[in-house]
């Protein structure tokens, strides 16, 4: 895929995107890009005011030809009630959804909860937009030609463990294994996914997933701010500026993932260069433990039951046809 760029993704006019956390960071940068190339990108944001503020932002940088457009919708995915109303007026709104990006998440915060009783990184990062996807599903699958679900996850996976026994991390936390869990989680949910489409003959949806490497995002300074750590907060704040490339390149595997022509159903994207924290994108390999069919299964089984959200896919592939 060689020295892959912003200016290599395709023309997106015609198309609908769904970018989550598109007011800052990463989810800023691809909605950026998206819009430039003429996508209408729906902007899922936690703060109204927040992504308002963005979307000014991206609409004064746009050139006179630009065709795209910016909707900004809120949507809270520490809230199960948010995700639903933000999916009932995306559908209502649209009668397309050619691309999902997974994209917003909580890294290394101290232990809290989601509105619906779930440990923050793990409901946030996977259990909010695995309620999220389902959600549009029907939307997705309904759209005529390629789409897409395209879910951020980290390098952090390696460091993850799926424990069944103790998953909101109610007996024993760290901010960091918890991570691991959560970024773990998405991988296990993005090749399930393309499991299940695959095993339902829907091979005109994928299911991708992504990392950004390490860059330098308003991510890393959550944790730091709500411990109230000036020195972990200067820590970062060093590590990003020697070692971290920008929001806008640690946004290239996202954005290939979710345009590119030869992008594939079950794939994992992410940086080409040095351990895998910076350069453009390429197709890499998970670890061991995000490739466990069982563990995987089993996940989605219990994030079904605690999220309350059915996916019936063959069911829904029969309606779709």
């Amino acid at each position: 895929m060689g020295n892959w760029t912003a200016a290599d993704v395709p023309d997106c006019r015609e198309k609908t995107v769904v970018v989550t956390g598109a007011n800052s960071g990463l989810g800023f940068e691809a909605a950026k890009v998206l819009t430039k190339r003429g996508a209408t990108v729906i902007m899922a944001c936690r703060s109204l005011d927040r992504g308002e503020t963005a979307a000014a932002e991206i609409r004064a940088e746009l050139p006179a030809e630009a065709a795209g457009t910016l909707d900004v919708h809120q949507c809270d995915l520490a809230s199960l009630s948010s995700i639903e109303r933000f999916a009932d007026g995306v559908s209502e709104a649209y009668d397309h959804l050619h691309v999902l990006c997974n994209n917003a998440g909580v890294m290394a915060v101290p232990r809290d909860e989601t509105d619906d009783g779930f440990e923050m990184q793990l409901g946030v990062n996977h259990l909010g937009h695995f309620a999220l996807t389902s959600h549009l599903l029907s939307l997705l699958l309904e759209t005529p030609g390629e789409t897409r679900i395209v879910t951020h996850s980290s390098g952090a996976h390696t460091a993850g463990e799926i424990d069944f026994d103790d998953l909101m991390r109610e007996r024993s936390y760290d901010k960091w294994e918890a991570y691991g869990q959560s970024k773990l989680a998405n991988l296990h949910f993005a090749y399930e996914l393309q499991r299940r489409l695959t095993a339902a003959g829907l091979t005109d949806t994928k299911s991708i997933a992504c990392h950004p490497g390490f860059a330098d995002t308003n991510l890393q300074y959550r944790g730091p701010k709500e411990m109230g750590s000036r020195t972990r907060y200067a820590m970062m704040k060093v590590a990003n500026t020697l070692f971290a490339q920008s929001a806008r390149r640690g946004a290239l595997p996202l954005l290939y993932a979710a345009t590119a022509p030869d992008a594939a159903g079950g794939a994992y994207y992410g940086p080409d260069g040095l351990w895998n924290m910076r350069g453009t994108p390429e197709r890499q390999e998970s670890n061991d433990a995000s490739r466990d069919e069982a563990v995987a299964e089993r996940l989605w089984d219990v994030s079904e039951e605690l999220t309350g959200v059915s996916y019936e896919i063959q069911a829904r592939a029969e309606q779709a046809d």
